[in-house]
């Protein structure tokens, strides 16, 4: 049986804090778990947004989702996660008296945060330092009405806590004063709470309620809601049905924003929307985005690649961004040039600068690089490397071998007698140039792994790894096939980064800057073993991006 309206006024002023809530229930979930709201549910709430929204954001608060992150995780982690919360439930009263798990998880069921066009300024603050503040619908769901009408006996009786109601279409909007901002609420058909810093956003919720067009029903935005993305235990999902038109008008509605060129607009409208999702597997926290194309605009596609350069770089490789066809990407760059005049100079500028010294920065830089590609940092302290810890690593294969080689000549020519010695040494059966300082060793190496695969090295004992593997190769190491063996296949390359190695660097350089890295990032990098990131383009209308 529905409440009676004397309930539903008691409850509305109740539930002012709820603008709190969006931060609140990621941060509470992570560390306790939370209530129910699975992520099926953002069609129903999406149907209350406005249609005008740019985007909407939905959080689940299904407590079996949340839980898995329990596996995650250092105890020095969870321990400042837990300071947050402490201090989170501070921030939602007057007197202190309110708790996330005892007062709002009982009957919160899911989260839609939903940007509405930036309202617009008012005549005494037009000026042109003047910014627009975030216009931010949130839906919230009820999951237990006794347990919400609980909370607002006990918010009620709140110190400093002002409410001041008021009539819309028959609906009433709430407005409640306490410790920050006015908030405006209201409760529609017992099962949503609808809150924001704006009135006009509440009002806009009712006339959507009451049948005006909404998000749910927006041009792109159903199949985006219905089908989200595929990650399991879903925590969160965003959704961007016009990407391009979103960030022009958020652009265009803030004064302090440079205003996009035309090129650059021509480049986003690439993009016709967007769906990405958050989730926790058995094995860590994933991301997954799908991006719908214009295939009419779209000038280039990531080919997908076998990954087999990865095979080159050894197991202790800190991090490595793979793929294939440099090429291809550089012969779009070009083409979208054309477009943009300032891109179309400095290409001139570089290409005149390489003629100087006969090289022609279309064929003999990028020309050959047709094939598998891997760019590596390697840990390693020795020779030019003994102050930064890590060199760098390139490879190439490519289907044109005496191109790359009369480059590469080319620069061994040019760099001699700069106080560089350019020698052949010979590591692990493989012919390696070196470019050697003095009293310092090889700055630069390179060679040939195999007839179709070039390797350039920074720093000497870079070098002697690539040429002269004797331990397991990365693509064989346990944490890059934990980082990794679960991402989408086939794709078109990796971005990887080996958190340990990584964190360790980055703790020395902090000490030798007498800038220590605080404990709260120390303790969130140390519960993270590794990244990695994939992207793939099923066809020329669809983009997808996953990181683990």
């Amino acid at each position: 049986m529905p409440e009676s309206k004397s309930k539903n006024n008691f409850l509305i002023p109740a539930i002012g804090t709820a603008v709190v809530i969006a931060g609140g229930v990621a941060a509470y979930m992570y560390f306790k778990g939370g209530p129910q709201g699975n992520v099926s549910d953002a069609l129903n709430a999406a149907k209350i947004v406005p249609d005008e929204a740019l985007m909407a954001t939905y959080i689940s608060t299904d407590p079996t989702v949340w839980a898995k992150l329990e596996q995650f995780g250092t105890p020095e982690a969870q321990k400042i996660v837990a300071k947050g919360l402490e201090d989170l439930n501070k921030s939602l009263s007057t007197d202190n008296s309110i708790s996330y798990e005892q007062d709002l998880k009982p009957w919160v069921g899911g989260v839609m945060i939903a940007l509405l066009p930036p309202n617009t300024v008012k005549p005494a603050q037009n000026t042109p330092q003047a910014s627009q503040q975030s216009n931010v619908l949130m839906v919230v769901g009820i999951k237990d009405k006794i347990q919400a009408l609980n909370f607002a006996t006990k918010l009620k009786g709140q110190k400093d806590l002002k409410t001041k109601e008021t009539d819309y279409k028959g609906e009433k909007i709430i407005e409640t004063v306490g410790k920050s901002s006015p908030t405006y609420t209201a409760i529609l058909n017992n099962t949503y709470v609808v809150s924001a810093t704006e009135k006009p956003a509440i009002e806009s919720a009712i006339d959507t309620f009451k049948g005006q067009p909404s998000f749910a029903n927006k041009e792109g935005a159903n199949s985006l809601l219905s089908q989200g993305v595929n990650v399991e235990n879903t925590v969160a999902q965003i959704y961007v049905p016009d990407y391009a038109g979103m960030v022009q008008q958020v652009i265009a509605t803030n004064p302090q924003a440079a205003q996009l060129p035309p090129q650059t607009l021509s480049q986003l409208k690439q993009v016709k929307s967007m769906v990405a999702g958050i989730g926790i597997d058995n094995v860590g926290v994933r991301m997954k985005a799908t991006a719908k194309l214009d295939p009419q605009l779209v000038k280039f596609q990531y080919q997908n690649t076998g990954s087999k350069v990865v095979s080159e770089f050894p197991a202790d490789t800190m991090a490595i961004i793979s793929g294939q066809g440099i090429s291809s990407w550089w012969t779009t760059v070009v083409e979208q040039s054309k477009e943009i005049p300032e891109l179309k100079q400095t290409l001139e500028t570089a290409r005149q600068q390489l003629l100087l010294v006969n090289i022609d920065l279309d064929k003999d830089v990028f020309g050959w690089m047709d094939r598998e590609f891997g760019i590596a940092a390697i840990p390693s302290n020795q020779g030019v490397l003994a102050q930064i810890g890590f060199g760098g690593a390139f490879v190439f294969q490519t289907g044109d071998r005496k191109t790359a080689e009369g480059t590469l000549s080319k620069l061994d020519t040019l760099v001699q007698g700069q106080s560089v010695n350019i020698a052949k040494r010979n590591i692990g059966g493989k012919e390696v140039t070196e470019w050697q300082i003095p009293k310092q060793g090889a700055l630069l190496s390179h060679g040939w792994l195999n007839q179709d695969t070039l390797f350039v090295a920074i720093g000497g004992p870079v070098a002697e790894m690539l040429a002269n593997r004797t331990g397991p190769s990365l693509d064989n190491s346990a944490n890059f096939q934990a980082v990794t063996n679960t991402l989408q296949k086939p794709n078109g390359g990796y971005f990887y980064i080996d958190m340990d190695k990584t964190a360790s660097l980055l703790n020395r350089f902090a000490t030798a800057q007498q800038q220590p890295i605080p404990p709260e990032a120390s303790a969130i990098m140390s519960s993270i073993r590794g990244l990695g990131m994939t992207a793939t383009s099923p066809d020329k209308s669809t983009s997808q991006v996953e990181i683990y």
